[in-house]
């Protein structure tokens, strides 16, 4: 029964990639805004559907981290729905010509971007990225099968629901964006190994997603999602601007993946800066998990001891490792240990520590005086993002629209035969 399911998803999904890959750009504009008005439309009983799913959460004593990120109140959806227009304004990356070239042979070549065809992402606890990521699709000329998270099922379906009569309204076939409604684990495993039909998975999740997709996958997976983020506080830099950017990085949404998560702080300001810094933490209800320096330098702050595990943890939540270490060159030893390849930040205001930092650091992002939490699609100018790549092939950092492509070589010849 699984893999009839599956089969059928595959096929409807491969029958609809290739209605929707020669869409003139203009045509996918008003697809995506017919989407928005239909979701528009359904907005409250989309709003009921995640109250039916946040009640059962709390019923069921998930951490307040989890109910947030799965929360998709009037005010959140308004906003997810207002993101489709900053995407209809994305140029369409579909059909651009580069590297042309005449070859001796007389044969005129080049590479036309084209859609990948069928995109399966398989997600967590965040209603949103339903939305996110079929409009990055259909704006891409791709298929979809999303499989989100049990926690968000009825959310999903509602969204899924309104995009779906959206992309019937506008005369394509709905099944351009499929979504798996049931929450058995082994159809995670089948869609996996659905390479007939599916041409890219993209796991959105924990590190047991991310490791279950590359063991089991037979289709090509992007892995990333998982934000292990440091801070490097340099003896160069400005303290009287520092605290602002460290709260952010932790404070302004503590449960996504560019949240900071460790802070490393050169020994010469240590003892100056952290009692205030630890103050600033205090009143944001953060929790200190510390070396023992750290420890000695707040001993009016119930700072828990760090360990191996410790740094190794994305805490998601309003909790900060900190280390006081004797230069750039340890910080960076620290962050290749425990980084994820996330997002990385160094706060100096010394320009050879500053460039050393950041050609050292190998990171999908690294920041110079800014907070982490700007590696986000939305923030780079890439529209929705589809995720946050930590790998280095085929896509890096956060993902939009071009990481959605592929191309095609063109050859144009004149009864050209190879001699």
């Amino acid at each position: 029964m699984t893999d009839t399911y599956l089969q059928q998803l595959g096929q409807q999904a491969k029958a609809a990639s290739f209605a929707l890959a020669n869409l003139s750009a203009a045509d996918k504009r008003d697809l995506l805004m017919t989407i928005a008005s239909s979701l528009q439309a359904a907005a409250d009983d989309i709003v009921a559907a995640n109250a039916q799913d946040v009640a059962a959460a709390n019923a069921a004593g998930l951490e307040a981290a989890m109910i947030d990120r799965l929360l998709l109140d009037e005010k959140r959806l308004a906003a997810v729905i207002a993101d489709i227009s900053n995407v209809v304004a994305l140029p369409d990356p579909i059909g651009r010509e580069f590297d042309s070239r005449l070859l001796d042979n007389g044969i005129r070549l080049c590479r036309r971007t084209v859609p990948l065809g069928v995109i399966g992402v398989i997600y967590e606890a965040r209603p949103n990225v339903t939305v996110d990521i079929a409009v990055l699709a259909l704006k891409t000329g791709n298929a979809v099968i999303l499989r989100g998270g049990k926690e968000t099922l009825n959310s999903n379906l509602a969204l899924a629901k309104a995009i779906r009569t959206g992309i019937a309204e506008f005369g394509l076939p709905e099944d351009a964006v499929q979504l798996i409604d049931n929450p058995d684990r082994a159809l995670v495993s089948g869609l996996l190994k659905l390479d007939q039909y599916v041409d890219m998975i993209v796991p959105r999740g924990g590190s047991k997603l991310q490791r279950l997709c590359a063991e089991q996958a037979t289709i090509p997976v992007i892995l990333g999602g998982i934000g292990i983020c440091h801070l490097y506080l340099d003896k160069a830099a400005d303290l009287s601007r520092s605290t602002s950017v460290i709260i952010n990085a932790k404070v302004q949404r503590p449960t996504v993946c560019n949240a900071l998560d460790t802070l490393l702080v050169h020994q010469e300001v240590a003892e100056q800066y952290l009692p205030q810094l630890a103050a600033a933490l205090s009143a944001e209800g953060v929790t200190i998990v510390g070396c023992e320096e750290t420890q000695r330098l707040l001993p009016a702050y119930e700072v828990r001891p760090a360990d191996e595990e410790t740094f190794a943890t994305e805490w998601l939540s309003l909790t900060l490792g900190i280390k006081v270490v004797a230069d750039v060159t340890e910080a960076i030893a620290h962050i290749r240990q425990y980084s994820s390849g996330h997002s990385e930040a160094i706060l100096t205001d010394d320009i050879p520590t500053a460039t050393y930092f950041m050609n050292e650091v190998n990171s999908a992002a690294v920041y110079l005086n800014a907070s982490t939490r700007f590696t986000d699609g939305g923030q780079f100018g890439l529209g929705a993002e589809v995720a946050v790549s930590t790998q280095k092939l085929h896509a890096r950092g956060p993902m939009g629209l071009e990481a959605l492509t592929t191309y095609k070589w063109l050859a144009v010849g004149d009864y050209t035969s190879r001699s």
